[in-house]
């Protein structure tokens, strides 16, 4: 069984609702944080998951709202994490990902030299341990396995997905993508697939520029739908709503992911969980 937690399905205009894209992975005894938007870690504490407890941090791609609580993500692991010596915090990304991570570090420098200064177990910065992948394994420890594989958000590049297997069982977390082959190969018989999803009936009707502008990158509910009916996945999971999903409209948004799609459909608001287990 792998349990999804869908932490935050907000985009990157605020809501009160939503916190930013993130996505909680529970397989085999590990914990796997999929993006860090705005407002993870309170979403993560309300579901029993500290910054200590988790086993890696994914991320699909360094566009902002998925990475805007990563210095809190890492400060907050530092401070919690009481054992001595503790192993550095894995983190996985794309190229890219290992200038990030350093120079949010860098922006806590003061933060940190206070605390090394005012705790006595506190005597080195945040250790951490950065991969960057765009294809092949990137974990395997005690029954979990996770590969990488490309997807497509150009001009944001390059950018990955993950599928992670255990027990029998495989969720692949597409991220910010376009339908592309490196998305149909990763998922290809899943048991469920976590995908962003945009309206672009409603969005290419907003008069600004900008926002029609994301509809070349991201993809469609429908367009999520057919990846997952392409990749023979049993379940499709769709969150990043854009615009927000309002209360009332879920049937509609399942509607439409349902004319390309036969399988399962899960959508809902911030802590919305989804069990997954292997098919016969």
């Amino acid at each position: 069984m792998i349990e999804i937690t869908l932490l935050g399905t907000g985009s990157p205009i605020p809501d009160p609702n939503r916190a930013g894209p993130a996505s909680l992975i529970r397989a085999g005894g590990q914990t796997f944080l999929v993006d860090c938007g705005r407002g993870v870690l309170q979403r993560a504490t309300a579901v029993g998951v500290g910054a200590a407890g988790l086993s890696a941090l994914l991320l699909t791609h360094l566009h902002s709202d998925h990475i805007a609580e990563l210095g809190d993500l890492l400060i907050t692991r530092w401070i919690t994490t009481f054992t001595p010596d503790p192993a550095p915090f894995p983190i996985i990304g794309p190229p890219g990902t290992a200038a990030t991570v350093t120079a949010m570090l860098k922006a806590f420098d003061h933060d940190i030299s206070y605390r090394i200064a005012h705790h006595d177990d506190l005597n080195a910065p945040p250790s951490v341990e950065v991969h960057e992948h765009t294809e092949g394994p990137v974990w395997d420890r005690d029954g979990v396995s996770i590969r990488v594989g490309p997807t497509d958000h150009r001009p944001v590049t390059p950018t990955i997905g993950f599928r992670i297997e255990a027990g029998g069982a495989a969720v692949v977390c597409a991220g910010d993508t376009v339908p592309c082959a490196g998305l149909d190969a990763l998922a290809a018989g899943a048991d469920a697939l976590v995908h962003t999803v945009i309206r672009k009936d409603i969005v290419t009707q907003i008069p600004q520029q900008r926002m029609q502008d994301i509809c070349d990158y991201h993809s469609s509910v429908e367009e999520a739908a057919a990846t997952a009916a392409r990749a023979g996945v049993g379940t499709l999971v769709m969150t990043h709503y854009v615009p927000a999903l309002v209360p009332g409209q879920e049937e509609q948004w399942r509607t439409l992911a349902a004319s390309q799609f036969g399988g399962r459909i899960e959508l809902g608001d911030d802590l919305h969980r989804v069990e997954i287990a292997p098919r016969p």
